[in-house]
C-alpha cells in the first residue's frame, strides 16, 4: 500500500451466534448466502479462525480491545434482566476500544446493532467508549428490555424484530454515504441469527431451509447492501471490510462438522467464519488456513489504517493482513487460548487442542421432547414471532470420547474432537500445558469496574493431574 494513499474506510462486522458451517462458502448446502460467498471469493476466507469464548460478551469484548478476556477483565454476559451484579457489569473504563483509537487518530465512527459491554449507565455505552454514534439493542436481542438506542436515548420499546435487520441495514448505508472529510470506522453488530430468530416478509420462507435458513439469507443480504454500495461508489478500494461471529452456533445453525456448540469449548463453541474483503489490497480467493482468533481484528484493522497500537498495556492480537496478503505463513503468534469465566479452558496450535478443564457442551433432546423457551415470543416484550428451534436441532456433534480434564486432540486429522490421544502424545500434552501455565493474564492497566465494585474473576487453571 502507497504510504501516502489516503487512509482506508474500515467496516468490522461481527454476526450473533453465526456457526462455522452456515454459510455456502464454508459448506453449508442449504441456506443461500451469495454475497459473503462473492465476498470471499474476492477476498480472504479463514479457515483455522476461532473465538476467544464461545458466548458473546467476552467475545466481542477481546475483539473490541486487542486483549483477551481475562486480561481486559469481562468473562460473563451484562444482562439487563439477569442477576443484579450481572446488569451492572462493564467494559472497564481504563481499557481502550478500537473506537478510541481510531477517533483519537481522526477518524469518525459509529456503531450499530449489539454493544454487550455495558448498559446500566450512560457512561458504558458505545458513545462514551470512542464511538461518536451508536443506534441499536445494547446486549442481546432476547434480553429484556428489548430496545432500541439511539446515542445513549431509549429511541423504541417494544422493538419489533421482523424490521430490525432493514433497519440496522439503512442505519450503515446512511452512515456510508454522510458527506465527510475524514475516513470513518463502522462497527456493525448484526442480530442474527442469534434466537430469537426472525425475518422480515421479504425474506420469510425464501431459503427454502427453514426460518433459520431465511436469517441467514436476510444477513447476507445486509452485507450485500454494503458490498454493493462501496463497489457502485467507487470506495471499495479503499475500504477494508472484516467479518465474523462471535462464537458457534445455538440450535437450528450448522458448525459445519465440528463437535459441541454456542456454550461449548469444543471447536463448534469457538471456530467462526471470518472473511477479509479489500479489492487490490487482499488477493482474491485467498484462503487461509493458519489459525486465528478474532482478537487478531483489533490489531488488523489499526494496521490497515496505519494507527499505532496501544504501548501502555499488553495487546493479544497480531496483525492478519501478512496472512491475507500471503506475505506469511502465520500470525505470529503460535498459540490461541479459550477462555471462559472458569479462567482458561483450552490451548491449541496448528495441530494440536489441549482441554485444560473437562470440556462442556449443552445437550440435544429427542424430537417432539417437552421444551419451553425461556424468553418467548410474548407479542408484547419481545416481538419475533417465527418459531424457534427446538433441541432436537442440534448443530454439532455429540459424539466422541467421554469429556474428561487433559483431552488432547489432533485437530489436523480429527477436527471433530471424536478420539483424546492425550495418552499416546503425552509429550504434546506437557508442552501445551507448559504454554498454559506460561501465560499471566494479569494486567495493571485493567481494573474490572463496576457500581457496586464486584471480586474480579480469578484465573482458575486445573493442575496437571
Amino acid at each position: 500500500m502507497n504510504a501516502n494513499a489516503a487512509r482506508p474506510n474500515v467496516i468490522v462486522i461481527m454476526a450473533d451466534d453465526l456457526g462455522y458451517g452456515d454459510l455456502g462458502c464454508y459448506g453449508q448446502k442449504h441456506c443461500v448466502t451469495p454475497n459473503l460467498d462473492r465476498m470471499a471469493a474476492e477476498g480472504a476466507r479463514f479457515t483455522q479462525c476461532n473465538s476467544p469464548t464461545p458466548y458473546c460478551a467476552p467475545a466481542r469484548a477481546a475483539l473490541m480491545t486487542g486483549r483477551y478476556p481475562l486480561r481486559c477483565a469481562l468473562v460473563e454476559n451484562p444482562t439487563p434482566d439477569g442477576k443484579a451484579r450481572n446488569h451492572r457489569m462493564a467494559l472497564p473504563e481504563t481499557e481502550l476500544t478500537l473506537a478510541d483509537m481510531f477517533r483519537s487518530a481522526g477518524y469518525a465512527t459509529a456503531m450499530i446493532g449489539k454493544w454487550h459491554l455495558g448498559h446500566c449507565r450512560p457512561e458504558y455505552l458505545p458513545t462514551h467508549r470512542g464511538f461518536d454514534e451508536y443506534f441499536g439493542i445494547p446486549y442481546s436481542n432476547d434480553m429484556r428490555p428489548v430496545e432500541l438506542i439511539e446515542g445513549t436515548e431509549r429511541k423504541e420499546y417494544p422493538v419489533d424484530q421482523t424490521t430490525l435487520a432493514q433497519r440496522y441495514t439503512e442505519a450503515c448505508l446512511a452512515y456510508m454515504t454522510r458527506p465527510r472529510q475524514q475516513p470513518f470506522y463502522l462497527h456493525y453488530a448484526p442480530a442474527a441469527p442469534h434466537k430469537p430468530l426472525s425475518v422480515s416478509p421479504a425474506f420469510a420462507g425464501k431459503s427454502g431451509a427453514g426460518l433459520y435458513g431465511d436469517t441467514v439469507t436476510e444477513l447476507d443480504a445486509s452485507i450485500g447492501a454494503l458490498l454493493d454500495h462501496l463497489r457502485e461508489s467507487g470506495r471499495a478500494a479503499n475500504t477494508l471490510v472484516l467479518f465474523t461471529s462471535d462464537h458457534g452456533p445455538w440450535f437450528g445453525g450448522s458448525t459445519g462438522g465440528l463437535r459441541g456448540m454456542k456454550a461449548s469449548t469444543f471447536e463448534g463453541g469457538h471456530r467462526v467464519p471470518m472473511l477479509a474483503w479489500w479489492p487490490g489490497e487482499i488477493p482474491a480467493g485467498r484462503v487461509v488456513a493458519a489459525p486465528a482468533v478474532t482478537v487478531d481484528l483489533f490489531s488488523t484493522a489499526l494496521a490497515a489504517a496505519r494507527i499505532s497500537r496501544p504501548d501502555d498495556r499488553v495487546i493479544d492480537a497480531c496483525d492478519l493482513l501478512p496472512l491475507m496478503r500471503g506475505e506469511k505463513s502465520s500470525r505470529g503468534s503460535d498459540y490461541i487460548f479459550g477462555q471462559t469465566d472458569r479462567g482458561t479452558m483450552t490451548v491449541r496450535d496448528a495441530r494440536w487442542k489441549l482441554h485444560l478443564q473437562t470440556p462442556w457442551a449443552p445437550k440435544s433432546l429427542p424430537p417432539g421432547a417437552p421444551y419451553t423457551e425461556r424468553k418467548p415470543h410474548d407479542g408484547t416484550t419481545i416481538i419475533a414471532p417465527g418459531k424457534q428451534y427446538h433441541p432436537s436441532d442440534y448443530p454439532g456433534l455429540e459424539t466422541g470420547d467421554e469429556p474428561r480434564t487433559g483431552m488432547l486432540f489432533d485437530l489436523l486429522n480429527d477436527p471433530a474432537e471424536q478420539h483424546d490421544v492425550a495418552a499416546e502424545y503425552p509429550s504434546e500434552v506437557g508442552r501445551l500445558r507448559a504454554v498454559a501455565a506460561a501465560m499471566d493474564w494479569r494486567d495493571t492497566a485493567s481494573v474490572h469496574v463496576v457500581d457496586p465494585p464486584l471480586v474480579p474473576v480469578a484465573e482458575k487453571v486445573v493442575p496437571p493431574q
